[in-house]
């Protein structure tokens, strides 16, 4: 019986509970090797996340501005299968933007200017949608914005049924694409609590709770507020720049 004074086996046997921590940073996308998240690029770090010893939750860090729909419903789906369903905010966060949008550039009076000329062959009458180097098309944008409306419907529809009994689904306000911050959210039913990841994995699985990060692989020039190319870093794609036009423009909307 001594011989626990000198080996504390029951130390040796007593694990801290693990929490794995997924992040989600950048626009949502179907075209991970110019960063961003899709189901592509995190599968292998959600997997990875799920399998690890003594894991008591898996906890989903997002900082996005959006993207792609599609993307958006494949990663949900996929985390649904092996996961619950909290939300956490911190009180300056911003949520919601429950809407869809889509932003292009016009370029029909530059190519024109420049005495380019614009080719363009299909096979099918509504083949083209918004080609930005003719002139806006008024029947392209009503086609445009029947796709948009099913699609936003099908996001309210989604939240209705994921929040059901902590929203009122019947507020349409919810929906008009604005923006809350953490404590808003909270008061609307659209989060379960304010809180930041390791306060609220401590107060949960307590002190000793160990936080394990899973993420994907960045490529060098991630999305952030500088473009694609340094005094020290001067060549940049054209699809890297285009990519990092794009990001800013989504986290502007947002004021960021």
């Amino acid at each position: 019986m001594k011989i626990r004074n000198y080996l504390p086996i029951d130390r040796l046997w007593s694990r801290a509970p693990v929490v794995a921590v997924l992040r989600f940073e950048g626009i949502i996308m179907s075209r991970p090797r110019r960063g961003g998240v899709s189901l592509a690029s995190h599968a292998a770090a959600i997997e990875r996340a799920f399998r690890v010893s003594n894991l008591v939750a898996v906890a989903v860090v997002v900082n996005s501005p959006g993207g792609s729909a599609v993307q958006s419903a494949l990663l949900f789906r996929r985390i649904r299968a092996l996961a619950g369903d909290e939300i956490f905010s911190e009180e300056a966060s911003i949520l919601g933007s429950i809407g869809v949008i889509s932003a292009s550039f016009g370029f029909a009076q530059l190519i024109e200017r420049l005495g380019v000329e614009r080719r363009l062959h299909t096979v099918g009458e509504r083949k083209s949608l918004l080609d930005p180097f003719l002139p806006q098309n008024p029947v392209d944008v009503e086609r445009l914005t029947v796709l948009q409306q099913d699609i936003h419907r099908a996001f309210k529809e989604h939240v209705q049924r994921r929040r059901a009994g902590k929203i009122d689904t019947g507020d349409e306000s919810l929906f008009n694409g604005d923006v809350l911050t953490g404590r808003m959210a909270l008061n609307r039913g659209l989060v379960d609590g304010i809180g930041e990841l390791r306060g609220v994995m401590r107060a949960r699985y307590g002190d000793k709770v160990k936080l394990r990060p899973f993420a994907a692989e960045r490529r060098r020039w991630p999305f952030s507020r500088r473009p694609p190319f340094t005094a020290r870093e001067p060549i940049a794609t054209i699809a890297d720049v285009a990519d990092w036009v794009e990001a800013r423009l989504l986290w502007a909307s947002f004021g960021l």
